[in-house]
């Protein structure tokens, strides 16, 4: 029997090159460090890839891999894998997103702990031949609160270790319901009152247009004096210029850090010379069983995935038959930009996805469709922790209910996505079809019919319908030398309120947003990136 061939490319955990050579089904060459032009020669000649961050799978590389089904990568996100080419050839691209997040939620409960105990200063001091047990005094965690901003699978985690510490526990997660946040024992409140009220806080939610800056002054002025930080996400989420202030002052009694927002950071970064400052060289999944582990889930996703027993952890579609593939894709796609669209949006705890198909799509299955748009509406929140196949899993983990309908009633276009998203705080309808070149559009917002492209940076205004708001914004970003790519209007009726949607080829500056918003006709404005 001819064996199937796997081809591992950068250096990959013994335990996981175990499982792939068990049973003697597959042949497993390990060819490290190839530069892309062997990589290109030989990758015809198998069946799968496993990588991990050194290897780039470029859409070259793909063109020539006539055999190849699967690329695994062995680690968070899949930034060195072209996924629309790999998608278009009909191959499975996975990751292995939670092979580290014991090691990184075991680090961040670490940190907590030598925060509290002025570990790394009074190590310091023995190693320099003092003996200060006055100085280092700490304190307890029982009974203190611990605030986690995210509550996904490492803030449950650090929650989890918390609670066996007598801990008290404060989430903030607005994508997470209050019932399965109370199934952990965990309370779900504000982030003002998580603030407030916590004597620790630490951080695990991804780098977001939302979550940059998160933590800065007026933050920090509301927190209790005694409270200690800890970020082992992402740089950024914490301001560093406001946490130095706030060490400077002892506005606070300690902070630290795993991650920053230049790596590594420069030797003047201003947090460095404060003791109270625990900093470590993002660590946070660097163990000897993070390494193991990803590489075991990796070798067990690519195993399946080539035995026919099923797909886990995959970035990109099932495969689909040559004329299905080429009737759901442009769908697929559009699910994609109207959830990123709706999802930047929308604001609140989600609780409900609802998604109406009508016209050709009734005749399909469609959960390539919904798995795009679930995934397209959570990406903004979730970033590296989610992909198109397991967006209904993390939905339905996070409480979310998903709704697929097909609706053969006439309406009035002809081949229809409407998503409706419900949460606590709002219920948000938009409407996307394709245009007569296949392209995505944007047809309704409510109640507002708009002819909207959902490409590239978005500026979103909804405002009062009077004269001179489409002049104002013109103006502005001309001002600012922002250039419109395309613009749309909309309104509910005349002297009601109206929706404008402008793509402009750039960012658009703070300052410039903030400007939108004095005005008192623009009743909301937001970038979006889709």
């Amino acid at each position: 029997m001819t064996k199937i061939k796997i081809l591992v490319s950068d250096k990959l955990a013994e335990e996981g090159l175990k499982i792939l050579k068990e049973g003697d089904i597959f042949q497993v060459d390990c060819k490290y460090d190839l530069k892309p032009e062997d990589l290109k020669k030989i990758i015809g000649e198998y069946d799968a890839l496993i990588v991990r961050s050194g290897t780039q799978v470029t859409e070259e590389i793909i063109e020539a891999a006539s055999r190849l089904k699967v690329i695994g990568r062995a680690g968070v996100g899949l930034d060195n894998v072209d996924l629309k080419a790999a998608t278009k050839k009909g191959i499975i691209a996975m990751n292995t997103p939670g092979g580290n997040t014991t090691s990184t939620a075991e680090h961040a409960f670490s940190l907590i702990m030598a925060l509290a105990r002025n570990i790394p200063q009074a190590h310091g001091s023995m190693k320099a031949g003092k003996w200060e047990r006055g100085k280092f005094q700490g304190v307890e965690l029982y009974g203190k609160t611990l605030g986690v901003i995210g509550l996904g699978r490492i803030g449950s985690t650090v929650a989890k270790f918390a609670q066996g510490f007598g801990m008290n526990i404060k989430a903030y997660d607005p994508f997470l319901s209050a019932e399965m946040a109370a199934k952990r024992g965990i309370a779900v409140t504000t982030f003002e009152d998580l603030i407030k009220n916590s004597d620790f806080i630490t951080i695990h939610v991804p780098k977001t247009e939302e979550t940059a800056g998160m933590i800065g002054d007026k933050e920090i002025e509301m927190m209790k004096k005694s409270v200690r930080l800890v970020n082992c996400a992402r740089g950024g989420i914490i301001n560093e210029t406001a946490l130095a202030k706030a060490l400077e002052s002892k506005r606070i009694a300690g902070a630290a850090l795993d991650v920053y927002d230049e790596e590594p950071p420069k030797p003047d970064l201003a947090v460095l010379k404060y003791d109270t400052c625990v900093l470590t060289p993002h660590l946070g999944a660097s163990t000897a069983e993070a390494q193991v582990n990803v590489a075991i889930e990796v070798a067990y996703s690519v195993r399946d995935a080539l035995s026919g027993k099923g797909i886990r952890n995959a970035a990109n579609f099932p495969s689909l038959d040559a004329e299905t593939y080429k009737t759901l894709e442009p769908y697929i796609d559009l699910g994609d930009k109207l959830g990123k669209f709706a999802g930047q949006l929308v604001s609140g705890g989600i609780q409900k996805i609802k998604i109406t198909y009508s016209g050709i799509l009734t005749k399909y299955n469609v959960m390539p469709v919904t798995m795009s748009l679930a995934y397209g509406v959570l990406k903004p929140i979730l970033v590296d922790n989610i992909n198109a196949i397991n967006s209904l899993d993390i939905a339905k983990e996070r409480g979310i209910d998903v709704q697929e309908i097909h609706s053969n009633a006439e309406g009035e276009f002809v081949n229809c996505v409407a998503l409706e998203i419900v949460t606590d705080k709002e219920t948000l309808q938009v409407w996307g079809t394709l245009s007569s070149n296949q392209k995505p559009r944007i047809v309704r917002v409510n109640n507002v019919y708009v002819e909207a492209v959902p490409s590239g940076n978005i500026l979103f205004i909804r405002n009062n319908d009077v004269p001179g708001i489409v002049g104002a914004v013109g103006t502005a970003l001309g001002d600012a030398k922002i250039n419109i790519a395309y613009i749309t209007f909309g309104r509910e009726k005349q002297g009601a309120m109206a929706v404008s949607v402008v793509n402009v080829d750039s960012d658009i500056p703070v300052n410039v947003l903030e400007g939108f918003r004095r005005n008192k006709d623009i009743l909301f404005v937001k970038m979006l990136k889709v």
